[in-house]
This record gives structure tokens, C-alpha cells and sequence, in this order.
């Protein structure tokens, strides 16, 4: 499906060069998925957590190459022992939340760094890990990300309910029989699952801004949390096309240009807020 998608493109146009066109796939498929799912990292407070389960992501590469499976596979095993941990630990109440996520992001940071030093004979390009190599994508890549996108806003959408109401009061979700421990996992593992894949394009250091910004953005502009959904894919998706454009034209670092189109963005809708703003209040007084 993906090669046919692919050949339609390149054919109807035909400037565009093949590594750019499975970027630009592969960007969109992440970035599409990621904005939906940030916007309950944003309502649950989360922002920190997600970091935490990113800077994971390194010893997670290295978990993978240790056990010779695929790096995509270990950055998701790893980050949802990291997330039963966090979980498990939290309930002790013996550090605070925060801190005990900061320990962890760091510590896991560390240690993965440690583990690929190690690893003798075996050459490991920490620049694409950390920074992302969005250009290097390849036709199995692409397969993956839409699999495993498919699969996460699969159970998005299967679960929005039970999330939303888990979100906006818990113990109210519970006693309505939603198995908020449970929605807690799945979520996490979405997440996870995010992160692993989204780590391709704009790398572990920035990768939960795919999660945030364009959520970020969205929730300025959405009068109900399904436009704001929505709406947070759209902008993923046009920060996805923006960036590469802008790194293709310029010779910039893809994921950087990526991130920066989406703060640009979330700039351009606080200007937008505010002239709305003032709008308003110039009818009132009129």
C-alpha cells in the first residue's frame, strides 16, 4: 500500500526527490498520530513523563542491539519497564514525583550512553538517536511507523472515551467502572510506542515536542477536545511538511527545521489569540 502511495506521488510529481518523499511519508505518519495522543499528555499533565520515557530511549537502543532485536522494539520494551517502575515507585510516596522522574530520565540517559560505549566492535551513530535521521528513511521504516500509527490510533479512538473521563475526574471514572489502572497501561504504552517510533524523525532530545507543541497549538484554536485532536494532527502534520521544506530549501537540519516550524506555529496562534482578543473587547466597547 505504502509503495503504491509512494510511486502515485512520485509520478504526479515528479521534482521531488525519493529520500525527501519517504520523509515527508514517514513525518506525516508520526506526526499525524502524535499530535491526537499529546493532547491527553498536555490534559494530564504529563509533559515530564514523557520526557523521561525519551532520554530512556537511548538505553533502550541499547538494549536491542544487546539482544540483537530491532532498536524500535527495545525503546518501546524499555520505556514501558521505565513506566511500571515510575508507577510502582511513585506509589511509595518516598520521593517526589518529579524528582523521581528526573532520576530517572537522567540516570537512564547515562546509563545507555555507558551500555553503547561498551559495547566493543560495534559502532553506534548517537547523532541519529539523539537528533533523528528523518532522511535515512526506507521503505521498511515506513512500514513500521503506519503499522504501528494504525495500531495506536486504533486504541485511541477505541479508548477516547474512557480517557477523556479518566482524565477530567479519575476517582468519578472509577466508580463509573472504567479500570482506570489498566487505561493507565495502555495509555503508557501508546506512548511508548510514540516515542520509539517518533524518535526517527526529529530523535530522543526532541521528540516529545511531536507530543506537546502542536497540541499545545491546537488547544488555543479548538472549542471541544475532539477538534482540538483533530486539529493537533493537522498541525503535526504541516510542522512535518513545513520543516522538510525548509531543511530541503536551506540544508537544515531536518528535525530541528520540524520543531521549529511547530513553534512557529504555536507562536502564530498566540498572535492570533491575542488579536481575537482584542476584537472582542473593541465590540464590547463599541
Amino acid at each position: 500500500m505504502i509503495t503504491i502511495i509512494a510511486t502515485t506521488i512520485t509520478t504526479a510529481i515528479p521534482m521531488i526527490e525519493d529520500f525527501m518523499l519517504r520523509a515527508v511519508l514517514g513525518g506525516v505518519g508520526v506526526a499525524g498520530v502524535a499530535g491526537p495522543l499529546g493532547c491527553f499528555v498536555i490534559w494530564r499533565g504529563m509533559v515530564y513523563f514523557g520526557a523521561a520515557l525519551a532520554h530512556s530511549s537511548l538505553l533502550g537502543v541499547a538494549l536491542g542491539l544487546a539482544i540483537g532485536v530491532p532498536a524500535d522494539l527495545g525503546i518501546a520494551v524499555l520505556c514501558l519497564l521505565m513506566a511500571l517502575g515510575f508507577l510502582l515507585l511513585d506509589r511509595s510516596r518516598l520521593v517526589a514525583s518529579d524528582t523521581l522522574l528526573g532520576i530517572l530520565a537522567h540516570g537512564s540517559l547515562a546509563l545507555g550512553l555507558l551500555a553503547l560505549a561498551l559495547m566493543e566492535g560495534l559502532r553506534v551513530d548517537l547523532m541519529s538517536y539523539l537528533f533523528g535521521d528523518i532522511l535515512a528513511l526506507n521503505l521498511r521504516d515506513l512500514v513500521v511507523i503506519y503499522g504501528l500509527m494504525t495500531v495506536v490510533l486504533g486504541l485511541l479512538v477505541v479508548y477516547w472515551r474512557s480517557l477523556l473521563s479518566a482524565t477530567i475526574d479519575e476517582d468519578l471514572a472509577r466508580v463509573e467502572g472504567v479500570a482506570t489502572p489498566r487505561l493507565k497501561l495502555i495509555f503508557t504504552l501508546l506512548m511508548a510506542v510514540v516515542i520509539a517510533v517518533g524518535m526517527k524523525v526529529v530523535g530522543i532530545l526532541m521528540v516529545v515536542s511531536l507530543l506537546i507543541i502542536p497540541a499545545a497549538t491546537a488547544r488555543r484554536l479548538a472549542n471541544s477536545p475532539e477538534k482540538m485532536a483533530i486539529l493537533a494532527g493537522f498541525i503535526g502534520v504541516l510542522s512535518v511538511v513545513m520543516g522538510l521544506a525548509a531543511s530541503y530549501q536551506w540544508d537544515l537540519p531536518s528535525g530541528a527545521a520540524i520543531v521549529a516550524a511547530a513553534v512557529a506555529l504555536f507562536l502564530l496562534s498566540l498572535l492570533a489569540g491575542r488579536v481575537k482578543a482584542r476584537n472582542v473587547q473593541r465590540g464590547e466597547v463599541g
